[in-house]
Order: structure tokens, then sequence, then C-alpha cells
């Protein structure tokens, strides 16, 4: 069984299973759409994941009437979230594990751990955990309100 990654397909073959033609393949390639791996000689290897990419391009473009730079968009922004929902993942299962509670750090806004009781002074967003009687929580986050005078 091969590897949803592993690129073994040609531009032909694959342009032959999206049902495109293989210029198409090669300009989206250029647009930064659909990138294959190159082989030594500089030639194009697609995977199976490539492909389905391929697909959701062109459904993007015929059935939504999405032009290439809007695709190219939205595909950067499912990258990033996806990015974003494994560190969210990571951090509630070190949370879960260790029970603490992570901030928004002064550099850049890193996520620092905090010990359970200890206040954060800074003014960056904070992050606490919820936790529930049945299993998991709920990461809560909050500004500090600014404080008023008088």
């Amino acid at each position: 069984m091969v590897d949803d990654d592993a690129p073994v397909l040609t531009v032909s073959k694959a342009a032959s299973l999206a049902g495109m033609h293989p210029q198409t393949l090669r300009q989206y390639d250029r647009l930064g759409l659909v990138v294959p791996r190159r082989t030594r000689g500089r030639g194009r290897r697609y995977s199976r994941r490539d492909v389905a990419r391929l697909l959701q391009v062109q459904r993007l473009a015929q059935v939504e009437g999405i032009n290439l730079a809007g695709i190219k968009r939205i595909l950067d922004l499912e990258a990033h979230v996806s990015v974003l929902e494994e560190r969210l993942s990571d951090l509630l299962m070190r949370v879960q594990e260790e029970g603490r509670v992570f901030a928004a750090g002064p550099d850049a806004g890193d996520v620092v751990v905090v010990q359970r009781g200890q206040r954060v002074r800074s003014t960056a967003m904070r992050v606490d955990l919820e936790h529930r009687a049945v299993g998991g929580g709920a990461v809560v986050l909050w500004r500090p309100s600014p404080r008023r005078e008088g």
C-alpha cells in the first residue's frame, strides 16, 4: 500500500487522475497552488494528496467560481488553521497531563507555562483551562480589563 504523501505520480498521470491537462498542473505549480516534489532531474512528482488538492482547486474554481488568487488564499488559510488546531491540541493535552495554565509571553506572544496559582502580570492575553467533571476541558481566553483611575 502506497502512502498518500509519496511522490510517485508523473505530471501526465496526476493530470489524468485529476481530469486536467498537464499544462494546468504546471501552471498551478508556478502559482503555488499545488506544489509537487521534484526528482533529481527536476521532474515533477505528485502524490495522491496532491491529486486530491488538484480536485479541490478544480471544484473551487468551476463550481464555486473562485479565482486562482482566492483559491490560493483559501488553501493557505486552511493550512494555517490545521497548524493552529494541531498546536491547540498539543497544548490541551499538555494541560491535562501537567495541570498547568498557559499565558502569552512578552516576546511575540509565545505561549509560556504558568504554574497553577501564579498570576500573570503582563497585559498580554491570558489562556486558562476550565476543567469539567467529565473528561476534557475548554480553553478560555480573555484580556485584562483596563484599570479605572479614580
